[in-house]
């Protein structure tokens, strides 16, 4: 057999994404972006024509002003570019098991995460000696002198 014939070739680069394939390309994406000076345009005009003056008054146009922001559109058609991105983003890793000396690094610090979260539990708590003043003054602390008083 031949040695050429098991040699891959490496996979092609998926294509770069663009936003403007997310935000303008498909056809909703068109016809709301277009929708919405026209939208704007129409409120500009409400102020000289009386009927769209009582229709932009309107609770009906209070909802529909959300939905021509422009933000709106921008986060709504945004969430497909946003989602491939991160889907593109998450696979780029090469899969490869961590070697010893990078597990080693990574338990060393969550020991002394777990060791700066364990001062700063004993910083806060009421019931803790450690917690200086809190402890001290604290009227519900056993070494406080009001505590035995109280009946």
């Amino acid at each position: 057999m031949d040695n050429a014939a098991h040699i891959q070739a490496p996979k092609p680069a998926p294509p770069r994404l663009k936003p403007a394939d997310w935000l303008w390309r498909p056809w909703y994406a068109k016809l709301w972006w277009s929708a919405i000076p026209v939208w704007w345009i129409g409120m500009a005009a409400s102020t000289r024509i009386a009927p769209l003056e009582a229709f932009y008054d309107s609770a009906a146009a209070g909802f529909l002003n959300l939905l021509f922001f422009p933000m709106t559109a921008l986060m709504v058609l945004g969430v497909g570019y946003a989602q491939n991105w991160l889907a593109r983003f998450a696979s780029q890793g090469d899969g490869a098991p961590l070697s010893d000396e990078a597990q080693a690094g990574i338990a060393r610090l969550w020991e002394e995460h777990e060791r700066g979260m364990e001062d700063l539990h004993a910083s806060t708590n009421v019931f803790d000696p450690r917690s200086g003043p809190l402890w001290i003054g604290n009227p519900l602390s056993f070494q406080h002198p009001g505590r035995f008083l109280k009946r």
